[in-house]
């Protein structure tokens, strides 16, 4: 009998599982892949990621798998302006990372082992198994195909978007929208000047540049999700397309592709509800948003630390169980809300409005402001903070009189 299940090893299981672990519970942690091995992500830890990765005694080791600190000097191109600046508001300045997914994935599933807990790598979950209405454990295969169960006081579903626990639950969902961009990329090597993350946002397509491991540079474009088939017949030609009109072609012409083109036709966003008798959800299972804020793996700690926290609570009697989970998905969806309003218009694609033009000029010789700006747009202060009209009326009224 163990204290807990975790289905899914990637950015929000491996987490879970390490802190539970930490806090003296009994934990499996099962994953029907094998480490390392890749996945599918826009690869940014975000600035507030990393300070999680600190308090966790994890930072040290991400950097020291040979990533370029990002976050301090990014450009957003929006055509007629250009924003540079860095998030200093959280992680004390230092940036955050963007580390290829075979390497992070490794790092947190063996973290998780060392503090403790039990890691079954190709493992599939065929069914949940139930006492009466509540959840009581999983049934599944590893690699020599011999059905086992195992029995726990909580299974938590770390399975990502299309996850089997959530569907198995029939958890809930809400402010659901479809899937609204997709996104090709690869990595290259020799892409000059290529230090920090670049966007460059034009018209129903934008182009993107990441430095990951190993001197490499993930360079990737999306366009509107109805373009996938379009894309998937030849994506090297419409990523390079994107880069060219952004006026970036030469750097593309200096370097070398050096993997295949990965790609995918985009997300579902949603809430779930997280939680229920017996289960929880955390990270993309929990809820899914467009991937253009770069904000998946970042969430995925905040929740993995907010869930094992009432998961505790709830153990030792601090706060009745029910109680402490829906504790965690109030704070979830306070927290996540309006960023999630904000990722899915910007996921549209569609020029902006004439006020958010206005406000990208007002802010284009404003390093503070655009200071500000980058720390909403990556999740490491509140949106709202940023765009209350307060704050919005002193950068334009700035900008007036520098004018």
């Amino acid at each position: 009998m163990y204290d807990a299940i975790v289905v899914g090893a990637r950015c929000a299981g491996s987490p879970t599982a390490m802190l539970l672990a930490r806090k003296g519970c009994r934990v499996l942690l099962v994953d029907k892949a094998s480490f390392p091995s890749d996945t599918i992500s826009t690869h940014i830890i975000w600035p507030h990621g990393a300070e999680l990765l600190e308090r966790w005694g994890l930072l040290e080791r991400v950097a020291e798998t040979g990533c370029t600190p990002i976050a301090l000097d990014m450009t957003f191109d929006v055509g007629p302006v250009v924003l540079r600046g860095g998030v200093k508001v959280t992680n004390q300045g230092r940036g955050g990372f963007c580390p290829r997914r075979t390497v992070l994935d490794k790092l947190l599933v063996d973290a998780a082992v060392e503090s403790g807990a039990e890691l079954r790598e190709n493992f599939t979950v065929e069914e949940l198994t139930w006492d009466g209405d509540r959840v009581a454990g999983i049934k599944g295969h590893g690699r020599d195909g011999n059905t086992v169960e195992e029995r726990a006081r909580i299974v938590i579903g770390a399975d990502g978007v299309h996850s089997f626990v959530a569907k198995a639950v029939k958890a809930p969902e809400h402010t659901t929208k479809p899937p609204l961009n997709t996104l090709f990329y690869s990595y290259f090597s020799g892409v000059p000047d290529a230090n920090d993350v670049e966007q460059y946002v034009r018209p129903f397509e934008g182009a993107a540049y990441f430095p990951t491991n190993d001197g490499l540079t993930l360079i990737g474009a999306v366009w509107p999700a109805d373009r996938f088939q379009e894309i998937r017949s030849d994506p090297e030609e419409h990523v390079v397309g994107v880069h060219r009109r952004a006026g970036q072609g030469d750097r593309l012409d200096s370097a070398t592709r050096e993997d295949k083109w990965y790609g995918t036709a985009g997300v579902p966003n949603f809430f779930r509800m997280p939680y229920g008798p017996g289960w929880a959800l955390v990270g993309d299972a929990g809820y899914e948003r467009d991937y253009i804020t770069a904000q998946g793996i970042s969430d995925g700690f905040i929740d993995a630390q907010n869930l094992t926290d009432a998961i505790e609570a709830g153990f030792t009697g601090r706060q009745a169980f029910n109680e402490a989970l829906a504790g965690y998905e109030k704070a979830r969806d306070e927290r996540v809300t309006p960023h999630y309003h904000l990722t899915t218009e910007l996921a549209t694609l569609e020029p902006p409005p004439p006020m958010m033009q206005q406000l990208f000029g007002a802010m284009a010789d404003n390093r503070d402001a655009t200071e500000q700006f980058f720390a909403a747009l990556t999740g490491s202060t509140p949106v709202p903070e940023f765009m209350n009209p307060e704050n919005i009326g002193g950068i334009m009224a700035a900008a007036g009189a520098r004018a």
